[in-house]
């Protein structure tokens, strides 16, 4: 074999080497993009069920009105965020927070505690919050590989040619952070 020959090859190798990165990194952006896409499809299930939980507290806590007031708008401020990932889980998270003080409400009002209705939403909204979560999991780790493979050698070369950019993880705010960081602590 002469020195064109192995040349020929090392190159064809490192070809089909580019190829195989840029191919990767290409399925890693539609895992990341799909696992987006769950989160949104799973959250405006949850803004459709907003509505019908808001009108079911208003029959009960109707003086209620600065916090029916701040789940609507920040249901309705969540749904027309359109921004990255972190602006759109700043949104989900105050979101989650206005939820917080509606069901607190519940505590003041045992007849709206015991309404059937509010209860379904309630329970719904729950399992709901659940999906979303495996959601978030689920978009978090695509990204977590998506980010890895952009930032380690050699397929950050590929990367950095063809515009792979790093993506936004969608996280806790510092209050839910909190929450879990401080959990109780069981012993036996």
């Amino acid at each position: 074999m002469d020195f064109i020959t192995i040349g020929i090859a090392i190159l064809l190798i490192l070809v089909v080497y580019a190829i195989k990165l840029y191919n990767g990194l290409v399925t890693m952006r539609v895992h990341v993009n799909e696992g987006w896409s769950d989160i949104t499809v799973q959250l405006k299930r949850r803004y459709d069920l907003i509505p019908n939980l808001v009108d079911t507290v208003k029959g009960y806590a109707g003086h209620e009105k600065s916090t029916l007031e701040s789940v609507i708008a920040a249901r309705n401020s969540a749904a027309s965020n359109q921004g990255s990932a972190a602006e759109k889980a700043g949104s989900e998270n105050i979101l989650s927070g206005a939820l917080r003080q509606l069901f607190a409400l519940s505590e003041s009002y045992p007849e709206l505690k015991a309404n059937e209705n509010f209860a379904k939403l309630q329970n719904e909204l729950s399992n709901l919050e659940e999906v979303i979560q495996k959601a978030r999991r689920y978009y978090n780790g695509c990204v977590r590989e998506m980010n890895t493979a952009v930032q380690v050698f050699p397929s950050n070369i590929i990367a950095g040619q063809f515009g792979f950019d790093k993506a936004t993880f969608f996280e806790l705010d510092d209050a839910e952070h909190a929450t879990v960081q401080d959990a109780p602590k069981i012993s036996f």
